[in-house]
């Protein structure tokens, strides 16, 4: 019972953080290694993952139905579709080939809280740099700009850096609006979480107990709660207000989490 209610607490965070520019899989290492949770090939991080991608699903069907419903028609919906895929790649080729990399040695907490760090004053950096932004449309960007902010997205499989982080920045660092960005890095992590999902699982189901599933399933519900709620907040919210509040975060956690490292190990 207690890694029950600990797989629910797990996934509140999961969901809360997974679409913030904060790191969702550095949140979840941290509060695990100070919970004393462990996963069984440490899936749990990886395939709770999956609520997160409902709640997106469930937020932009109707968007996604029609883009789908204009592709033999339509040439900028197979423009953007393409653009999608374009993105992708990247981060499912390089996360096949460093799957074991990743989780054996980047997986550490104290990696986590540096990048963090690191991470937060990025954000900050970039809230006051006089981006202009000249693309407005998450649809319309060229394939070369799809494909650059996929390459930038590989960036965050090292944990803390932070998945929407990367491509937030990475769009805005090419012109693309605060908005634009966030909406794209939300089309982008469908694919990007469904396949890291979809791998994980292939790799590790054969190790997964029937006390895995039940924790597994205990995170994924309350992942896909508190992920509807943030992605139907988000763009707004950052739209309006920036990064800053982000990046503070991100500092406050990572110094947070490198004192308890420094005191419990």
């Amino acid at each position: 019972m207690s890694q029950i209610i600990e797989a629910l607490f797990l996934g509140l965070i999961e969901g809360l953080t997974e679409f913030l520019p904060v790191s969702s899989t550095g949140h979840l290492l941290l509060v695990g290694h100070f919970l004393g949770f462990e996963s069984t090939g440490k899936t749990f991080e990886v395939l709770i993952q999956l609520g997160a991608i409902l709640a997106i699903l469930s937020v932009y069907f109707n968007k996604l139905w029609s883009i789908a419903r204009a592709l033999p028609h339509d040439p900028m919906a197979r423009h953007f579709v393409i653009g999608v895929l374009v993105a992708f790649l990247p981060a499912a080729l390089i996360g096949a080939v460093l799957h074991g990399f990743i989780k054996e040695v980047l997986f550490d907490p104290w990696i986590v809280c540096i990048t963090l760090i690191v991470g937060g004053f990025v954000l900050l950096a970039i809230d006051r740099m006089p981006l202009e932004a000249t693309k407005t449309d998450a649809t319309r960007f060229s394939l070369s700009m799809y494909l650059k902010i996929g390459l930038i997205q590989c960036v965050a499989m090292i944990p803390g850096v932070s998945r929407s982080g990367a491509t937030i920045v990475g769009a805005m660092l090419m012109g693309a609006s605060k908005r634009a960005a966030a909406e794209f890095s939300f089309f982008l992590a469908m694919p990007t979480m469904a396949g890291a999902f979809a791998y994980d699982l292939l790799k590790n189901y054969k190790i997964l107990s029937a006390n895995d599933a039940a924790i597994i399933v205990a995170g994924f519900i309350t992942a896909f709660v508190a992920a509807l709620i943030v992605v139907k907040m988000l763009l707004d919210y950052v739209s309006r207000h920036g990064f800053t509040p982000f990046a503070y975060w991100r500092i406050l956690v990572g110094a947070a989490g490198l004192a308890g490292l420094m005191v419990y190990g």
